[in-house]
């Protein structure tokens, strides 16, 4: 069955304004989101990844300022959309999210059940009723259980908690749920279960989904498409299969060979020498090169476009060539 691309962000820059400058935290973001994919948005911490989401969700503090971009969500460009509107309509209703930590989003003198009941409340044409019978059929499909719908937040683990949050997301139908490091502050057993919950939802709803994080086997599990974030920028983009194979970016590869292999030998990982450019003055040309043990003088002097090598696979890297 062909598949429809319903979310575009195109040409997006974002910054933060402060006393010393602009910070370029989204600087010229592109990508396609058709239905049912799985996009992973990976990268090192404060490479733009979850300003990119906040851009899209319209949730971004007063010293932000969209440059300029779209973001094209069936086929309408969600920044020029009313605010009133997009909370109405969209938000939530037609893209959830679930945030880094989100464990303490619960508010703790609520039942997990009217909190989900509310969200249903608040963007669906139902009555208090009918939002709470959704609500316990929500939290079995997430796996907590219906007679749990009670319960208040600190009478429920880590991970119920965090599929309560997921079970909220979902409350609405939406067609794109973004999450946000979902797994943090879990432990390892909890998290595979998270992640195995996450997929199947994605599977029994045809969720699209966006998954920010830095475990790049997290990406493995649920996605099908991965971009690479540096210093604002998507440096390698395309199938997950063939960028973790045919890594074109040295930065794409570095990231891959820091992650270790239960497979092969046992090797010490290597490091990414050197720290992150600071984006209030990012460098000239490629923002890798002063990391990149193959820089060229050309790296310095001319930032490299992201082009297609083929099949999709985009890198912006002077040692590729379309």
């Amino acid at each position: 069955m062909e598949q429809k691309e319903f979310l575009e962000v195109k040409n997006l820059k974002m910054f933060y304004s402060t006393l010393r400058g602009d910070v370029k935290a989204v600087d010229n973001v592109t990508f396609t989101l058709n239905e049912r994919d799985g996009l992973g948005l990976v990268g090192e911490s404060g490479c733009g990844k979850t300003s990119t989401i906040l851009t899209i969700l319209k949730l971004l503090p007063r010293n932000s300022r969209i440059k300029s971009g779209e973001i094209n969500f069936n086929q309408e460009n969600l920044l020029k959309m009313p605010e009133s509107r997009f909370r109405k309509e969209i938000r939530w209703k037609k893209i959830s999210t679930v945030f880094q930590g989100a464990m303490n989003a619960l508010h703790p003198t609520m039942n997990i059940g009217n909190q989900i009941a509310e969200a249903i409340l608040l963007h669906e044409d139902v009555n208090k009723k009918e939002a709470t019978e959704r609500a316990k059929k929500l939290l079995d499909l997430v796996g907590i259980g219906a007679s749990r719908a009670d319960r208040y937040p600190h009478e429920l683990s880590g991970g119920m908690k965090q599929r309560a949050i997921i079970a909220m997301s979902i409350a609405c139908n939406p067609e794109l749920v973004i999450f946000d490091e979902p797994t943090t502050a879990l432990d390892v057993i909890v998290a595979a279960q998270v992640l195995g919950l996450v997929k199947e939802l994605q599977h029994k709803l045809g969720l699209s989904i966006i998954l920010v994080t830095h475990d790049l086997s997290m990406v493995a599990e649920v996605c099908n498409k991965i971009a690479v974030m540096y210093a604002g920028k998507i440096v390698e983009m395309g199938d997950i299969n063939r960028i973790y194979k045919e890594t074109l970016h040295p930065y794409s590869e570095k990231l891959i060979m820091a992650f270790p292999s239960i497979l092969g030998s046992k090797r010490e990982l290597p490091s990414i020498s050197g720290f992150p450019p600071n984006l209030l003055e990012p460098p000239s040309g490629c923002r890798f090169h002063p990391r990149c043990s193959y820089a060229m003088d050309i790296c310095r002097k001319k930032e490299p476009m992201l082009v297609d090598t083929g099949s999709n696979h985009l890198v912006a890297c002077h040692l590729v060539r379309g």
